[in-house]
């Protein structure tokens, strides 16, 4: 009697582990989705969206599908071919990329269509075949339990503590310490011993199923799926280090790309040279600023480190200088070390948010403040917001410099103009400046400058080599397009940065 009792019991613990490990794993497949397609379409709000809505309808469609099987007769061998499958659609993943990463980039499509199409390519599958775990077993338990509300309640639970579980793991520690696909290729792994369980006395079906395994991995190698894209992966960014000697005049150098987007270039034997237009024009007008400074040396903030460009060359010109920079992400910063010949013994780096960083900064203690954090369109928008200026302004000296960059459209880049809105609360003589006005629409970075002790012509002429030259494009920018009256002054209440920027989202200049 008591072995006729511990039967089931078994059985029951099986599908309860079945559900717990499928449902993390499902997790755990949704978390390492943005970082796998971070070198694509970067990391941002419609990204996570994008992925968010995909597994979800995935789920639904095969808790859907799970409910209908059950119904018709499904038995635990059902649930082995669903849990094969799934394990089969994670190695899939990695080589559906293959095929069709490069394709999708080339395909003239806006950033948000694209993240609808990378997701749903790769992980609508296998979102479905694990949706379908939960509602089947759950309805094969009842068959050995007849408790209803005892054995459903049981098994959702499991299911959302599984998720949970799966979550926490994956994004704290599994990415981290162990790489994205290495997370899919793991996932895929405990959903195979979940297959091998429910179809233990099915031969046949694990031959099938190991042969398929055995053909999808040895084609995804061939394809170089296993192959991680970035040198490092953290919870923050996909980065890299490319070689970009060929594009310098010349010398050696090096670009550091965050997710998909060359964030910085350094030039090996000269830090003071910055081929990046807008990372130059920063800097002389950094140093216009400085060298009236009498008395003492420079005091200067970085909100966000990056490659290190701007620090390692304002440290160049000036040795003396106090340098803080507040970089979120500590591996960015080892990168920047390790890789991108920036020293940085004399600088003083924080590793967090560069809002908190500042807030416990003195007041009045600054002469530079710079916004160097725009990564891409994803732009933490309590960086942006009326109270950040009011925070920056407080941090300054009275004829303090602040100036950051920030990536939009061209020829109406609301979100820059919301930003020089935002900014005229609070600072005066506020503007922006270009190399050029380009002549048709594109994708741009601005520099917007206010404050200082040197006033600024209409046109910045370079002292530092190469040659160049940027004007001061604000009048003519406020005067095209969307009327700054229609656009808002941004709050931390209030500051739809994604909106602003549409016309990267929905249209080809944001990829």
């Amino acid at each position: 009697m008591e072995q006729a009792t511990a039967r089931p019991r078994a059985r029951l613990a099986v599908y309860a582990l079945a559900i717990f490990l499928s449902s993390a794993g499902l997790m755990a497949l949704e978390i390492a989705a943005a970082r796998l397609l971070a070198p694509y379409i970067g990391a941002s709000l419609y990204s996570w969206t994008a992925i968010i809505g995909v597994v979800l309808g995935g789920l639904s469609v095969g808790n859907w599908l799970g409910g209908v099987w059950a119904d018709r007769g499904a038995d635990e061998s059902v649930a082995g071919w669903v849990l094969g499958a799934g394990a089969l659609a994670c190695v899939g993943v990695l080589l559906l990329l293959t095929l069709v990463g490069g394709p999708l980039q080339r395909m003239e499509m806006g950033l948000l269509a694209a993240s609808f199409v990378y997701v749903a390519t790769l992980f609508f599958v296998p979102a479905v075949l694990l949706g379908v775990v939960t509602p089947l077993l759950t309805t094969l338990a009842l068959r050995l339990d007849a408790r209803t509300g005892h054995i459903v309640g049981m098994m959702h639970a499991l299911a959302a503590f599984g998720s949970i579980v799966g979550t926490f793991a994956t994004g704290y520690v599994f990415i981290q310490y162990f790489g994205t696909r290495a997370v899919i290729l793991g996932t895929g792994a405990v959903l195979a011993l979940l297959a091998l369980v429910f179809l233990r006395r099915r031969m046949p079906a694990i031959a099938v199923l190991a042969v398929l395994a055995v053909g999808l991995v040895s084609w995804t190698g061939a394809r170089g799926g296993f192959e991680a894209l970035c040198d490092r992966e953290t919870n923050y960014f996909c980065i890299r280090v490319v070689d970009v000697s060929r594009d310098l005049p010349f010398g050696q150098g090096r670009g550091l790309v965050l997710d998909h987007l060359l964030h910085g270039i350094s030039h090996r034997e000269r830090p003071r040279f910055l081929p990046s237009p807008y990372t130059h024009l920063m800097d002389e007008v950094i140093v216009a600023h400085a060298d009236g400074i009498e008395g003492r040396p420079l005091r200067s903030f970085f909100a966000g480190g990056g490659a290190y460009t701007q620090p390692r060359a304002l440290r160049a010109r000036y040795p003396d200088a106090e340098i803080v920079i507040a970089e979120i992400d500590p591996a960015v910063t080892a990168v920047a070390r390790e890789q991108m010949y920036y020293d940085g013994a004399a600088d003083r780096i924080i590793h967090s948010d560069a809002r908190r960083v500042l807030a416990g900064m003195p007041e009045g203690h600054f002469d530079v403040i710079v916004g160097d954090v725009f990564h891409d369109i994803a732009i933490p928008y309590h960086l942006v917001t009326a109270e950040y200026a009011e925070l920056v302004r407080s941090r300054l000296t009275p004829d303090g410099l602040y100036v950051l960059n920030v990536v939009d459209a061209h020829p109406d880049p609301r979100l820059v103009k919301s930003i020089v809105k935002t900014l005229g609360t609070v600072f005066a003589d506020v503007r922006v400046w270009l190399e050029a006005w380009p002549e048709r629409p594109e994708r741009m970075t601005y520099v917007i400058t206010m404050g200082g002790a040197t006033a600024l012509s209409e046109r910045v002429m370079a002292r530092n080599w190469p040659a160049r030259e940027w004007q001061d494009i604000t009048g003519r920018l406020l005067a095209t397009g969307t009327p700054l009256a229609e656009l808002p002054v941004l709050t931390d209440d209030l500051a739809p940065v994604e909106r602003l920027l549409s016309t990267l989202i929905f249209g080809t200049l944001g990829r």
